[in-house]
């Protein structure tokens, strides 16, 4: 029997959990009833999603098959407004994720990896009818960006790669794998032969469309060969060192905005990836300031602890004073890092929002007797108002001395 006997339908889907840790393919479960795509304009805190932006498009849930349409009509009712987008997703249906990343193209818009948390929803969970109901009411919404564990995953990567200009924070996951084809047939159960015939015809469709596509928004072909060894039933989330090679995101030194936490203990923190010099390495460093009074704080650093053969480390940082402050020595260490502490005035911290960009600087002695120093630049970004923030949760100044490292318990890397 010839497949042109039957009217064939083929859904190509890219579908993934919302959350995997970083390293190999492992098999994971599906979700059986995400939620549809839904996009809303959200406003934050001023500076919450970069210097002299508080508004922001949010992009989130599974992409179905009439996201597209959508987006589309969304887009146009949002008008030439340069606002970044926020993709926040599991994946879904491939053909509606291309046509949306073609939008972006068109658009030449900015996107990032993020999560949007809806505050007019007050006590209501995000994905509850009530939350997402309001989301697609048209209405400009109240909300706060994170970064920390947001996803975008299967043909979200897609999606993103549509943007001319594309961020992922070094805290934020994107996962890939193959593509799925859904046969559907009318006209009868056709035999095994022309079940088989149609899937694989819906397999080179779907190769063809998704490597002429990820070769035009400019990344690299191996993202393509990478996702297709991934089984449908797994999925690999990409290391910032493919993250760079592939041309998602290409910056040498990817980092967050300053963020006030409320947790075990309030502070404010910053995470950034820093590209090795020379090499693909990548290493994950954090910072927090925290408080003992309104008059106290303690910026603590962390990083990985540095391999054996190099000794006597130093890390100092400037553009708090007319000179580099040196963090106490030596680090605490815990569970493969270290953790660096600098005591800080309520005038320090200040002089620290003040600026734009702080500069970082760590030194070793090597085997050699010689020290070795990099230096980087870091962003303020967001760091003004968080620290408005934390200053609110302060108590009074005390007689106590501040200890070094505290809270290095919570400071271990997440």
């Amino acid at each position: 029997m010839m497949l042109s006997a039957f009217i064939v339908a083929i859904l190509i889907l890219l579908d993934a959990p919302a959350f995997a840790a970083p390293g190999p393919a492992r098999r994971v479960p599906l979700a059986t009833h995400p939620a549809p795509m839904v996009f809303y304009v959200a406003k934050g805190a001023p500076d919450s999603c970069g210097r002299g932006c508080d508004s922001w498009i949010a992009v989130e849930g599974q992409v179905d098959g009439a996201a597209a349409l959508r987006f589309k009509k969304f887009l146009q009712q949002a008008g030439n407004r340069d606002l970044p987008i926020y993709l926040s997703s599991p994946g879904g249906n491939l053909d509606q994720a291309l046509a949306m990343g073609a939008m972006l193209r068109e658009r030449r818009a900015t996107a990032r990896v993020g999560r949007t948390v809806v505050n007019d929803c007050g006590f209501e969970a995000q994905d509850s009818v009530a939350c997402v109901k309001l989301k697609q009411s048209g209405r400009l919404l109240r909300g706060d960006l994170f970064t920390r564990g947001a996803n975008c995953n299967s043909a979200c990567p897609y999606l993103l790669l549509g943007a001319t200009n594309r961020e992922v924070a070094p805290d934020a996951l994107l996962a890939v794998h193959s593509a799925k084809v859904v046969v559907h047939f009318r006209g009868g159960v056709p035999p095994a032969e022309v079940r088989a015939a149609a899937t694989e015809r819906g397999r080179e469709r779907a190769d063809r469309m998704l490597s002429a596509y990820i070769v035009k928004m400019g990344a690299d072909i191996g993202l393509f060969d990478l996702a297709r060894s991934i089984k449908f039933e797994s999925q690999h989330v990409l290391t910032r060192e493919e993250i760079m090679r592939f041309g998602i995101d290409r910056r040498e030194i990817a980092e967050t905005p300053w963020k006030f936490e409320n947790s075990v203990r309030s502070m404010v923190s910053k995470a950034a990836a820093v590209r090795e010099e020379g090499g693909k390495a990548w290493r994950l460093s954090q910072w927090r300031i925290i408080c003992s009074s309104n008059e106290q704080f303690e910026l603590n650093f962390q990083r990985p602890a540095l391999v054996s053969g190099s000794t006597l480390p130093t890390v100092a940082i400037s553009g708090v004073g007319p000179s580099p402050q040196h963090f106490n020595w030596p680090p605490a260490k815990l569970q493969g890092f270290e953790i660096w502490g600098l005591r800080m005035t309520s005038a320090s911290v200040q002089s620290l929002a003040a600026v734009p960009q702080f500069e970082f600087m760590e030194s070793v002695q090597a085997a050699d007797g010689r020290r070795v120093a990099r230096a980087a630049k870091f962003s303020t970004e967001g760091l003004a108002g968080a620290l408005t923030t934390l200053a609110a949760t302060c108590p009074p100044p005390r007689n106590i001395v501040l200890r070094q490292t505290v809270g290095a318990q919570e400071s271990a890397a997440k």
